[in-house]
């Protein structure tokens, strides 16, 4: 169903309610009573289901049935049985009415068979008559802009730019208490329920694109398509910053989060990667949630993690100084200039370095003289101005001075008055100004730190990876082994099969031999050589070192022997039904002596695969040091996971075992990467240890699982992966040949290349203006795109020898996210026009659109764009042109076949 009618529902210009009731306590009488008692314009029409009901409620007409309505309204509140809800839903959608909520009863989270059956039926038919509905078992929303509090609750609100989105009943009202205690206003407030149909990527779309909402607050217990709620989430956070608070931390939480929601929850550590992936920020105290979101909606964007703090005290800026630096924070160092600039003013009333003390009786313009040079330092990316209460001293005419001085500021502005009284006066006067003020510093550090930590989510959602090689893996002969372990009804991967797969992905593997009894391990061994390992193979085994099978440094036929008689006995202690299919024999090395870390791939309920990363090798069970990232992976990706884990400090930066090859650890990720996107039938994965050192990364001991899946690897993750299968060499006239593929992430540097290369008219018609060098903002989002929800094909040279390939013409499109509609984009670099390439990037792009079931595409073209409206005509779209703007507008309905496609292609 659409998603563009969502504005109707939380921007209704009328309202039904259906099962109006003047009796208390029931939601038809609390919600009409809200409705009524707003600033809300549009009118409240009561639909009674009784017949002996009242010729008016609450002084409003009734109807007895939705086709007397004397208009079709935007919205329809159902608080009738939920019995008679599909009648109803059939009722509306035939009047009309495309949004309902539902506060009817009877539709239980927990799923029994009859819950089930009823909400089946519902969603059916609300999809037959194109109902969005949001609930059940929620509490509605409230729109303080439009005065409409179309919810069950009467807490007092206020109009800002903060929406709040939640999965909870509870935290609803508990937020608007809150709010008014934190002066905080709201553009929405939106409780989900249990998302039959409404759920968080719809509402998160609708937020994206409403001009009321400049950040938004999320809370959430759990998500039912992970693959829509990140493509929504990815493409919000690069507009407005989204903070997110999420039960469930603990094993404790977690079981009451899941008994509630009466779902199958995922890992909270996966949760906490996807939140990072996304580009928000988490938090876990409320209290904290209202300090930073209200920073991050009235604050510049912060460019750093240097704070310089200004203080009439030094107790209290040092205890800021702490607590910056324990959270990871810097300290501004002061250019020598700064530090001049606040001397001549100052002269000896100031501590002559950061934190700046000033006089306990430091007056307004004492503020003035040393905020002003920190405003103009380099070096500073925030500052903290705090006042400590002082005798005679007037603090709100120094907070008055402070916003005056701090006005234009570019940097993050951040203060503390300490105490009541003078410092509720002082906080008043910021906040009218829009400059987050709290009570304590410890409140001014704890948010600055969260500002730190939302833009290094930023940086990371906006990073541009480093490019690898493009793997030559036989992929139908990868999986083939894989297929083939199925047929003979095995999960678990042979040693030798193992090994061919990894090998296939440029994993290095420790060659192994087998061995089927105790007998054989010994002459097996002298073949191998000493020192070696062994190693227990079953199929019932996937951690063989947590039931003791495993032995290391054997140095003899006699110790091997023993060895393997070791196995067998620790085998049936600790998992006695296992079945044992023989000996794994492997040749320790120096290398076997280097790094260990381990690699696990598992599948998580919601999120799909996931791979984890960290230390390996028997420390692995001690040091809990496993850090988790959503598939897929980049080399910019693998590198932060790497990053992120206590061993790598052991090898990253560190001159004494610099002698690691770390790019090779970051390809082996990326290369497993691929390889669950290859072979979905993976479901489980781990080499442990992988040996690490200045000739690469080897895989020691590793063990995969297998199983049938209908679900394409694409498909499985939460994040759609490179559409390599769309990659092509096309021949365009007579002999011009160049390949064709979707953009990615590391085309960024040769995508600067080809829009240096338009022509000033080029790049005019692209982007409907003159425009000079593009920011690098707008280069990410070229480059940069959810393959759910745009493509963009590129054309580029194939190169002779070690050249790099140039990018010669780029088509895009924008699709709308419930794929309903697109809008195109094309351009041709200036020196390659008149050869065929924009009419076959567009013919592309148009099959692509048709094969994915979009129902149209549109464009614009400037109106001296002949070539442009010439090459639509071409392609079979309706060409109009607006004399006002002086612009063309293109459409073509991509239902219908092309007649023209066999000439097109």
């Amino acid at each position: 169903m659409s998603r563009s009618t969502l504005k109707q529902m939380f921007r209704p210009t009328s309202v039904v309610i259906i099962g109006a009731s003047e009796e208390a306590g029931t939601p038809a009488c609390d919600c009409m009573q809200n409705l009524l008692g707003g600033t809300f314009l549009g009118p409240v029409l009561p639909v009674v289901t009784q017949p002996d009901s009242p010729e008016t409620i609450f002084g409003q007409p009734v109807y007895t049935a939705i086709d007397t309505l004397p208009i079709t309204p935007d919205l329809a509140i159902i608080c009738v049985d939920a019995e008679l809800v599909p009648f109803y839903i059939e009722e509306l959608g035939k009047r009309g009415t495309q949004n309902a909520i539902l506060f009817s009863q009877g539709y239980s989270r927990f799923n029994t068979k009859e819950a089930a059956r009823k909400r089946e039926r519902l969603l059916a038919l609300a999809h037959k008559f194109s109902v969005r509905l949001l609930g059940p078992n929620g509490l509605g929303f409230i729109n303080p802009s439009l005065g409409i509090n179309a919810s069950l609750v009467s807490s007092p609100f206020s109009t800002g730019k903060v929406a709040f989105l939640t999965q909870s009943d509870s935290l609803f009202t508990s937020v608007l208490d809150w709010a008014v205690s934190k002066s905080l206003g709201f553009s929405h407030v939106i409780s989900l329920g249990d998302m039959l149909d409404v759920g968080f990527s719809e509402v998160l779309d609708y937020l994206h694109r409403d001009m009321n909402t400049r950040a938004v607050l999320l809370y959430l217990e759990s998500v039912a398509n992970a693959r829509e709620f990140m493509s929504a989430a990815r493409a919000l956070s690069r507009s407005k910053p989204v903070i997110v608070v999420k039960a469930g931390k603990s094993h404790a939480a977690e079981q009451a989060v899941a008994a509630h929601t009466g779902m199958i929850l995922g890992a909270d550590e996966v949760y906490e990667a996807a939140f990072k992936r996304a580009g928000m920020l988490r938090m876990d105290s409320i209290d904290s949630v209202f300090d930073t979101i209200q920073a991050l909606a009235w604050s510049k964007p912060l460019k750093g993690k240097r704070l310089a703090i200004v203080a009439n005290g030094g107790a209290p800026a040092f205890i800021a100084t702490d607590l910056l630096l324990k959270g990871g924070g810097e300290l501004a160092e002061l250019t020598d200039e700064a530090c001049q600039l606040v001397d001549d003013a100052l002269g000896s009333a100031w501590s002559y370095w950061n934190p700046l003390v000033m006089d306990a009786k430091a007056d307004p313009d004492m503020y003035a003289n040393a905020i002003r040079p920190l405003l103009r330092d380099s070096s500073v990316d925030g500052i903290l101005i705090m006042h400590i209460p002082t005798a005679g001293v007037d603090s709100a005419a120094i907070a008055e001075k402070v916003v005056k001085t701090c006005k234009r500021s570019k940097k993050v502005i951040l203060t503390s008055w300490l105490g009541a009284g003078d410092g509720d006066i002082a906080r008043n006067i910021f906040f009218k100004a829009k400059i987050p003020s709290y009570f304590t510093p410890d409140s001014a550090v704890r948010t600055f730190l969260y500002l730190v930590q939302y833009r290094r989510n930023q940086i990371k959602l906006a990073e541009a990876p480093e490019s690898r090689p493009d793997s030559k893996t036989d992929v139908l002969k990868s999986r083939a082994i894989v297929l083939q372990a199925l047929e003979e009804k095995r999960q678990m991967l042979t040693v030798q099969e193992t090994e061919a797969l990894l090998a296939a992905y440029d994993i290095k593997c420790i060659t192994t031999r087998s061995a089927d009894s105790v007998e054989e391990v010994a002459a097996i061994a002298d073949e191998v050589g000493y020192p070696l390992a062994i190693k227990v193979i079953s199929s019932d085994i996937y951690r063989k070192s947590q039931v003791g099978g495993v032995v290391l440094d054997i140095e003899s036929s006699v110790e091997a022997t023993a060895a393997a008689e070791s196995i067998l006995m620790n085998v049936a202690q600790y998992q006695p039904a296992a079945r044992i299919h023989g000996f794994a024999v492997q040749k320790m090395t120096q290398r076997m002596r280097g790094v260990e870390l381990a690699v696990e791939i598992d599948t998580d309920p919601q999120f799909g695969p996931v791979i984890r990363f960290g230390q390996g090798g028997s420390l692995a069970h001690i040091i809990q040091d496993q850090q988790t990232e959503l598939l897929p992976l980049n080399m910019s990706l693998a590198k932060e996971l790497v990053a992120s884990t206590h061993v790598s400090k052991q090898f990253v930066g560190n001159d004494a075992l610099a002698g690691v090859n770390t790019q090779a650890v970051y390809e082996l990720l990326v290369s497993i990467s691929q390889m669950l996107i290859d072979i979905p039938e993976i479901f489980e994965l781990e080499i442990n240890p992988v040996q690490a050192d200045a000739n690469g990364a080897f895989a020691v001991d590793a063990a995969i699982r297998v199983a049938w899946t209908d679900v394409g690897g694409a498909d499985q993750l939460a994040i759609c992966p490179y559409p390599a299968e769309l990659e092509e060499l096309v021949t365009v006239g007579d002999d011009l040949t160049v390949r064709l593929r979707p953009i990615r992430p590391e085309d960024e540097k040769a995508h600067w290349d080809f829009i240096e290369n338009l022509s000033p008219q080029d790049r005019r018609f692209r982007f409907f203006g003159n425009v000079g060098e593009l920011p690098r903002s707008e280069m990410v989002k070229l480059t940069q795109i959810d393959y759910d929800r745009e493509m963009a094909f590129i054309a580029q040279t194939i190169p002779e020898g070690e050249e790099e390939p140039l990018t010669v013409g780029a088509a895009r499109a924008m699709i709308s996210p419930d794929n309903e509609t697109s809008e195109f984009a094309v351009v041709v670099r200036s020196d390659w026009k008149r050869k065929g390439l924009g009419r076959m990037l567009m013919a592309h792009l148009v099959e692509y659109l048709r094969g994915r079931n979009t129902k149209q595409i549109t464009g614009e073209a400037l109106g001296d764009n002949k070539n442009m409206v010439e090459l639509a005509r071409s392609l079979g779209f309706i060409v109009s042109k607006d004399f006002n703007d002086d612009t063309y507008h293109f459409t073509l309905d991509l239902r219908e076949e092309d007649p023209s496609s066999d000439d097109v292609l």
